[in-house]
């Protein structure tokens, strides 16, 4: 009876004596009920229930969760990754073509390509230069009187190709800033052109630069709409 009596005392009751022994006293174990209730709060079971169910949801959810934040970090390392290295070559100047290459890309000066092959120019202005190049577009070659360009690309008259289109080439790097303060510039055909403005443009004998300074690897061409002649 007494070690049933003992097993239903309450937790603070065993732990707290205030007559300083290991254990409560017989007095105590003989006070009547309603003493024992007075003495001591009334015994409060806790409840001590593991449930495992409860406990695997909640280390899914951990896991999940841990799972979302490794995937997003991943993805956001992805995406700067990706944005780094677009913007590095965005960022990053493109490769300047040589003078040949860059007439033939712009599409607008097909019969200058076609005439430097015919004189065996192409491999020279493709070289190291610099060279400065006054390019006659496609309508200005259009603007020879009939017949003429077939003429001149005839192979019997490639000196002929060679002289004109020399009288477009300028030795060196000129810019329009330093073609606008020239009155004259010696050409690879040993012959001078001559400079000025007319109307805030600048002329080049007869022909008008209706685009400048389009740098290339190795000079720049200024664009012309008309082709020069030597005398």
């Amino acid at each position: 009876m007494v070690s049933h009596l003992y097993m239903r005392l309450p937790f603070e009751f065993l732990t707290h004596n205030p007559t300083g022994d290991c254990g409560p006293t017989f007095e105590q174990f003989a006070l009547p009920g309603r003493a024992r209730a007075l003495q001591s709060p009334p015994h409060r079971a806790l409840p001590v229930i593991f449930n495992f169910k409860q406990e695997k949801e909640k280390n899914m959810k951990a896991t999940q969760t841990w799972k979302r934040s490794v995937l997003a970090m991943l993805c956001t390392a992805i995406v700067g990754v990706g944005l780094a290295m677009s913007l590095a070559t965005f960022a990053k100047p493109m490769a300047k073509k040589d003078i040949v290459d860059t007439a033939v890309a712009a599409g607008q000066f097909k019969t200058l390509a076609a005439a430097l092959q015919a004189a065996g120019l192409a491999d020279t202005l493709k070289g190291k230069g610099p060279f400065t190049v006054f390019a006659p577009t496609d309508a200005a070659f259009a603007k020879l009187p009939a017949g003429t360009l077939e003429n001149l690309l005839k192979p019997e008259n490639k000196p002929k190709v060679v002289a004109i289109l020399t009288y477009h080439v300028v030795a060196g790097d000129v810019t329009s800033a330093q073609v606008a303060k020239m009155d004259s510039a010696k050409t690879l055909n040993g012959q001078d052109v001559a400079i000025h403005t007319s109307m805030g443009k600048v002329m080049i004998n007869d022909a008008t630069v209706i685009k400048a300074d389009i740098q290339c690897s190795n000079g720049v061409i200024h664009v012309i709409d008309t082709v020069l002649m030597p005398q």
